[in-house]
């Protein structure tokens, strides 16, 4: 069985008070361009149900190349967006791979 080479990675994002909905409409511009970018196997941005300010964003990569030029690339400056104008109190950013034992 070939081994996955899949790699994602996930930021979560706290708005301040008042700034959910402008962090929305920033994070919002990711999806379509990151969806077509080559290797990307599935893209989201997602809000939690419990917490008004806080926010996911998820992608799923075929490989770790396709992930780092992802991460080389312009639209990552998103994030420095939202850090100059100051409308969010944390950024988490996390990146995984598979983990071993059996696929299905």
């Amino acid at each position: 069985m070939p081994q996955s080479n899949a790699v994602s990675h996930m930021t979560v994002v706290r708005a301040r008070a008042g700034c959910s909905a402008q962090v929305e409409a920033c994070l919002s511009q990711l999806i379509e361009p990151s969806l077509q970018t080559p290797g990307c196997l599935h893209f989201a941005l997602q809000h939690c149900d419990n917490d008004p300010l806080l926010w996911q964003v998820a992608g799923y990569w075929q490989d770790e190349p396709s992930m780092q030029a992802y991460f080389n690339s312009a639209l990552m400056d998103i994030y420095g967006t939202l850090v100059h104008q100051q409308v969010v109190d944390s950024l988490d950013f996390q990146t995984f791979s598979d983990a071993g034992g059996p696929k299905r």
